[in-house]
């Protein structure tokens, strides 16, 4: 049976009943994580905190931050609070900046995953009578098979593509007809080229919705795919240590930001030097504890994303804004600092550039330098060199208007900058390592 087409009754509970709710499920976790997690007790023993000491929510400040070296400090298993005969699934992330982090759920893990990946979905305009395709990779990535279980838990019928195969991607949109698309936004842009390559119309195929995520990106790329492909773009948000996708999603009748599943998961944002706690509406850095996770409970995980929360509109709980990027993603050019987004935003004032853009990271001599590399939208005819030199100096001067910071920009033509089939690549870091 598929989950039913409206909302699940916690979706519109009280605030009052919202909080008895955390906060019970608040102390069950901090205690399961100080009585068998042997980091944990570590951990609390030497900040001196006991579980007793949580009498209300606030009070989970005072407990200690989790951060990914304490998982891979701990690598592969020594986060888990069940035996291993308890775990069905392992996933991990990338080991590109050391060693990969591991997440293992049980089945339990599995079924509130699948719950909440169908609520992201219906919350984002599916249906158990959708067809869903699923362009996220699948394997130990967990975007892919979130997404399926999600889509199969409502009840939708799930066509698992994978990333990649990215002609293969159109020809199943045209065969198959299915209405939602779950990819990441980046990825997005390269099957809407692969239609214009195909001289197919994109805006006219059967897709009503895309559900984006896995890498920060800007309203100005919601605005490109939504025109291009003819469909409703949503922000979905996850990250592997807490669950993977479905931890908040952007419900289509506001499309303002991305509510947090609170029953499941309880959000703070902290400064993202200090760590100290913030208020609502300030932006700062993303903490979650799991409050419902049976087989690796995280006690106030940061994220490194940059958000700010802020009062629920379209389901009683919290939304997030967009993610504007990380605070471990942040340059420092100049004793400025960047992020990717930001480029990407002040590239957005001149329309005849593509939102295919890379940052190439230099050093002369004992000064960072920042060079911009950026597509146009289409081939430039006729005075390409002096359109192509008016372009340049328009975009630097957006970025140094927009970020603050002097950058020298490449303009190159459409398809010259290698397309991602997951998360687009943004930094290329080419600076001496000595």
């Amino acid at each position: 049976m598929g989950v039913a087409d409206g909302m699940e009754p916690i979706e519109t509970a009280s605030a009052d009943q919202l909080v008895s709710l955390q906060l019970v499920r608040l102390k069950d976790v901090v205690s399961r994580a100080y009585q068998k997690v042997p980091h944990y007790r570590r951990a609390f023993d030497d900040a001196g905190v006991h579980p007793d000491d949580l009498r209300q929510l606030s009070d989970i400040s005072k407990f200690p931050f989790t951060t990914k070296q304490h998982l891979r400090d701990n690598y592969p298993f020594g986060m888990l609070a069940v035996p291993m005969d308890n775990i069905i699934r392992i996933h991990a992330s990338s080991g590109t900046t050391g060693k990969p982090t591991v997440v293992a759920y049980t089945r339990g893990d599995i079924q509130i995953w699948s719950q909440l990946m169908a609520r992201s979905i219906r919350a984002a305009g599916g249906r158990s009578t959708d067809k869903i395709q699923v362009a996220y990779g699948y394997g130990l990535f967990t975007g892919g098979l979130g997404a399926h279980y999600g889509g199969e838990h409502l009840g939708a019928a799930v066509i698992p593509v994978s990333g990649g195969m990215t002609e293969r991607q159109v020809q199943i949109i045209c065969d198959f007809q299915p209405g939602i698309i779950m990819v990441t936004p980046s990825y997005m842009l390269a099957i809407a080229d692969e239609f214009d390559r195909q001289g197919i119309k994109a805006s006219a195929c059967s897709l009503r919705i895309g559900i984006f995520g896995a890498e920060p990106w800007t309203e100005s790329m919601r605005s490109e795919i939504e025109s291009r492909m003819g469909l409703q773009a949503l922000d979905i948000y996850g990250l592997s240590e807490i669950m993977g996708p479905g931890v908040a999603q952007e419900c289509i009748e506001t499309k303002d930001g991305l509510t947090i599943w609170e029953d499941h998961f309880y959000p703070e944002i902290i400064h993202p030097d200090s760590g100290v706690p913030l208020a609502d509406g300030e932006a700062g850095e993303l903490v979650f504890t799991t409050l419902t996770k049976e087989g690796m409970p995280l006690i106030r995980y940061r994220t490194r994303d940059l958000t700010r929360l802020l009062p629920g509109t379209a389901r009683t709980m919290r939304r997030m804004e967009r993610v504007k990027g990380r605070s471990d993603d942040m340059l420092i050019v100049r004793g400025v600092n960047v992020f990717p987004s930001q480029i990407e935003a002040a590239l957005s004032g001149e329309e005849k550039l593509a939102p295919h853009y890379v940052l190439e990271l230099r050093r002369s001599g004992r000064l960072d330098e920042l060079d911009v590399v950026v597509e146009t939208r289409q081939l430039l005819g006729g005075e390409a060199g002096s359109e192509r030199e008016t372009l340049r100096l328009r975009a630097e001067h957006l970025i140094k208007a927009s970020v603050g910071v002097s950058s020298r920009v490449r303009i190159v033509d459409p398809g010259a900058i290698e397309r991602s089939q997951g998360k687009a690549k943004r930094v290329l870091d080419l600076r001496p390592k000595d």
